[in-house]
């Protein structure tokens, strides 16, 4: 089968023959892949010092997408072999990523696609709006919460707005060319972040700060209150002090959570500017999304089709 990773550990992400996967085991299900959505994690996936998820290559990369049942393993009753459904999991032991035609992923990480979401738009959410969404619960945003987003990408965008659909007081901390784009996701507020020392270009202050934008935490820790809580993606949340939390924190799988945001996506309230591209030209999207020259976009491999294209 045609699936896009690398030979080696370290190796160069290219187009590759694997074998397809094994028959489902308990609790697996084996999908026929539709789209599969492209975020700089990946490139961790075949880096000795990186995100060790037991990959042995040759094999594709990828942790999200939408795909087709096309098998069950023993003790699955919550899907059915011809329904599509939206999932982040990390490769199984010896097996490959999403990049692929075929995947093995575990069924307690899968939702089902809704009904208006299209596949390649359900590909685009799964690690920027679960990751979005666990760092919320662990910032305890509620109504009224005074939140602070630092960060312009998709996993941004995601917190915002879930964020907003909290009820929390969102302010986005980025470059002032995305003030428009965060203002309509609901951002009461755009500050700076890329002028210096940007924590005094405010008065405002902050019950909870989420940071997902490399080299801007210890500056936002300025904005937040004593007794304030941080949590970073960027894995460089500062030390404690003030009373105040701090925390970095790794996406979990969680296809419950994964179903609640595919609904919301589904019904309007959650969406991200995609670009699909096809199978052949994922390897040099993956080297610019790697290098930080995506500029906000998401890029999603459309397996469905030969020719990339913008979605609306």
């Amino acid at each position: 089968m045609i699936g896009i990773g690398a030979q080696t550990v370290d190796g160069t992400v290219e187009v590759l023959d694997l074998p397809t996967p094994r028959q489902p085991e308990a609790g697996e299900i084996l999908l026929e892949t539709i789209s599969a959505g492209i975020g700089p994690w990946d490139a961790l996936l075949h880096i000795t010092d990186g995100w060790d998820v037991q990959l042995k290559p040759p094999a594709a990369l990828g942790v999200e997408g939408v795909g087709r049942v096309v098998a069950i393993g023993p003790d699955v009753d919550s899907f059915k072999v011809g329904d599509v459904v939206v999932v982040h999991d990390t490769p199984l032991p010896g097996g490959s990523g999403f990049w692929a035609e075929q995947v093995l992923v575990h069924a307690s990480s899968a939702a089902l696609l809704p009904s208006g979401l299209s596949a390649v738009h359900a590909a685009a959410l799964p690690v920027a709006a679960l990751t979005a969404s666990q760092s919320l619960k662990e910032l305890q945003v509620v109504e009224g919460t005074r939140l602070l987003v630092v960060g312009s990408g998709p996993t941004a965008v995601m917190a915002i707005r879930l964020g907003v659909l909290a009820g929390a007081d969102v302010v986005a901390a980025a470059s002032p060319r995305h003030d428009d784009r965060l203002r309509k996701l609901g951002a009461v507020d755009v500050i700076d972040s890329h002028a210096e020392n940007f924590a005094q270009t405010t008065d405002r202050k902050f019950e909870a700060v989420l940071i997902a934008a490399d080299g801007t935490s210890e500056e936002a820790m300025k904005l937040l209150e004593d007794g304030g809580r941080l949590t970073s993606l960027t894995s460089d949340a500062p030390e404690a002090s003030r009373g105040i939390r701090t925390n970095n924190l790794y996406i979990v799988p969680d296809g419950v959570d994964l179903e609640r945001i595919a609904k919301l996506a589904a019904d309007g309230e959650l969406a991200l500017e995609v670009t699909t591209i096809a199978p052949d030209d994922a390897p040099a999207t993956e080297a610019l999304v790697a290098e930080g020259r995506s500029r906000g976009a998401k890029f999603v491999i459309d397996f469905s089709t030969p020719q990339a294209q913008t979605a609306a």
